[in-house]
């Protein structure tokens, strides 16, 4: 039995997304735009954050899937693959976490 991957939610998504969507919610998301996605993925990301500080663990694992199922569905619709995320993410593994950001404009978290 394989495991399941964010690579599989990644192909699920692209899938779903050219349903129809009287009959997919990922299609009903992907018509809706970005204003529609982005809202219910900053919602999954506040109930992350909840379910983190009120160390409930079940609760934080259902957020974070919902918060991953949401990212890849604004993913989708602004047309940036998984596989740019991780490569972002190994690129930034070169160095420090502290050294990175202190790249970045500002320099701040």
């Amino acid at each position: 039995m394989s495991r399941f991957t964010l690579e599989t939610l990644e192909a699920i998504v692209a899938a779903r997304a050219s349903e129809d969507p009287t009959h997919s919610y990922t299609a009903r998301l992907v018509a809706g735009g970005l204003p529609r996605a982005t809202k219910k993925l900053g919602e999954e990301a506040v109930e992350s954050v909840i379910a983190a500080l009120s160390g409930d663990r079940r609760e934080l694992t259902k957020e974070s899937a919902d918060l991953l199922y949401h990212l890849l569905v604004v993913l989708r619709i602004g047309g940036v693959s998984l596989d740019e995320v991780m490569t972002e993410l190994e690129a930034r593994t070169a160095q420090s976490g502290l050294a990175e950001k202190a790249s970045r404009p500002g320099g701040r978290d």
